[in-house]
């Protein structure tokens, strides 16, 4: 079956000389893998289609249909799987064109980084942050420097050293690379440098506000008054327009008492319990959402003990009792007072790096001001040190302490001075970048796909049958790799077809084997109703 031509039959005459050569049709075997039913332009189209298009199965088997294609979930799923295994195997073949392509670059910047779901395998990968091309994957049981030690080996022989490292903190990383890449410039990601002082800075005053307002179970108590509410108001849409006019172009007000009363009383205790207006998109620490929602019950408590009763309803009164022990509980006030302080000394070292400023908006994709000296980042790094450090009440604070050890022990791997290499076309100044986003965006879009096709919230199962070249998708939409590993031909079909079909079965084979399967036969054994009586009776044997 071909996307040309359809379902057809073909019968191939096969010839052997004297000497034993055999001589096949070449027209078949560029039609389709040797033994295969699906040619290679339906093996490319389903590839694209799962891991490019994020198409389901489904999708793609009405598009097929149109075609006259006919193809079943099953099999889609396995072509999707023998794409990757070419698109491997012509990227490992093109390796001498990657490097000479990178080397016209002025070398490689190795990002690595990890993801993982659940009880998942750690999926590695390195990416090359110039070219941005992903260079190598592998699955792995942990982070732990002795798994991940061989990778950058592997890396490291096939693509030489690096310009320079970026990654983030985990100590496993840290340590594989200093064995690996010893002597290496190595930096590690502003991202994950502050998140992880920020979590050491304040998480247990964070921890304890969380802890706090869910036992006062006061987000049921809202959402309970809300709900009442909201069916006083039914579909009265003219209520929230007219408040909404009122409020915003301050005009008159048009709305009954008692329906303002309601409505006003609705639309606080939704303010209260949403706080995702105030959140930047960095997660935790850089977003509280339990801290601001502490702020505005704060402000909600006010409105009911000041307000007068012809301005809310009475269901909003009832909220006084419940608040008031909110905003009397001691344990909630001192949490709420340090993790202020903390969150503002936060923000000054945000600010000091010149990344996760609350102004830019970019949330996770922030990459850091590119317009910034590194030299004035460090700079002025150092001058937030030096307060810290001439405060005597933070300096023997030991959450301070411990910010100010995090930034001497990391102050190397933070600043890095423009590199200059020798090219053949001159010098090129390479400016390693400072977050490792290039890769965290690149996982967050992975899962995002394959949750879009599989409809699936949960990656775990997902992350443990995906063959580990399965990231290499990535390079797809790089020009520059295609033409390296396409390697003269026009297109990937006619790449794949100069790809012996073997290498393919025996690369599937393997993957299957490091998945950590079950056999048919231990299935069997396994489902054995007495299987721990009959053990018991062999052993005795």
């Amino acid at each position: 079956m071909t996307l040309d031509i359809g379902s057809f039959c073909a019968r191939e005459t096969i010839l052997v000389s004297p000497d034993n050569t055999v001589f096949q049709s070449q027209q078949l075997r560029s039609l389709t893998p040797y033994r295969c039913t699906y040619g290679y332009d339906v093996l490319v189209f389903v590839g694209y289609g799962l891991f490019v298009h994020c198409l389901s199965e489904q999708q793609i088997i009405e598009l097929l249909s149109d075609r006259n294609i006919t193809i079943s979930q099953r099999e889609i799923g396995f072509l999707g799987k023998k794409f990757i295994a070419y698109l491997a195997i012509a990227h490992r073949q093109a390796q001498q064109r990657l490097n000479q392509l990178m080397s016209h670059k002025g070398g490689y910047i190795l990002h690595i980084d990890g993801t993982c779901e659940g009880g998942s395998p750690h999926l590695f990968t390195g990416m090359d942050g110039i070219a941005q091309i992903v260079l190598d994957n592998i699955k792995l049981p942990s982070e732990k420097a002795e798994s991940i030690i061989p990778f950058l080996e592997k890396i490291k022989k096939q693509y030489g050293n690096p310009i320079a490292l970026v990654h983030d903190m985990g100590k496993g990383i840290l340590s594989a690379v200093e064995a690996v890449f010893k002597g290496i410039p190595d930096f590690i990601c502003h991202f994950h440098f502050l998140r992880d002082i920020g979590k050491d800075l304040y998480e247990a005053e964070y921890a304890k506000i969380r802890t706090r307002l869910t036992k006062h179970k006061i987000k049921t108590i809202l959402r309970a008054k809300a709900k009442a509410l909201a069916s006083l108001i039914e579909e009265d849409t003219q209520v929230g327009t007219g408040l909404l006019k009122s409020i915003s172009k301050n005009q008159p007000n048009i709305i009954p008492a008692e329906k303002l009363a309601i409505v006003s009383s609705y639309v606080m205790i939704h303010w209260a319990l949403d706080t995702t207006g105030h959140l930047e998109g960095y997660g935790f620490p850089f977003d509280c959402p339990h801290f601001i929602f502490y702020q505005r019950l704060k402000v909600l408590y006010e409105m009911v003990d000041i307000a007068g009763y012809d301005q809310f309803d009475k269901r909003f009164f009832n909220l006084w009792k419940p608040l008031n022990k909110i905003i009397n509980d001691q344990q909630l006030k001192s949490s709420a007072r340090q993790i202020e302080k903390k969150m503002e000394t936060f923000k000054q070292l945000r600010k000091a790096l010149s990344i996760t400023v609350s102004e830019n908006k970019k949330g996770l994709n922030d990459d850091g001001d590119d317009d910034t000296n590194i030299k004035s980042i460090a700079q002025k790094v150092k001058q937030f040190r030096t307060q810290i450090m001439a405060d005597e009440k933070l300096s023997q604070a030991n959450s301070y302490k411990k910010m100010i050890k995090q930034i001497d022990t990391y102050w190397d791997k933070l600043f890095a001075d423009p590199i200059i290499i020798e090219t053949s076309d001159g010098q090129v100044v390479i400016h390693p970048q400072r977050t490792n986003n290039i890769l965290e965006r690149f996982f967050r879009e992975l899962k995002r796909r394959n949750r879009k096709r599989s409809g699936s919230i949960s990656l775990n199962r997902r992350l443990k049958t995906m063959l580990t070249d399965t990231p290499l998708i990535k390079n797809l939409d790089n020009k520059e790799y295609i033409e390296a590993i396409l390697d003269g031909n026009d297109t990937l079909e006619e790449r794949f077809e100069k790809i012996d079909s073997n290498m393919v079965i025996e690369k599937l084979k393997a993957e299957q084997k490091s998945y950590g399967k079950i056999s048919p036969e231990m299935k069997k054994i396994i489902q054995r109703p007495d299987l721990p009586e009959e053990l018991t009776a062999l052993f005795a044997a």
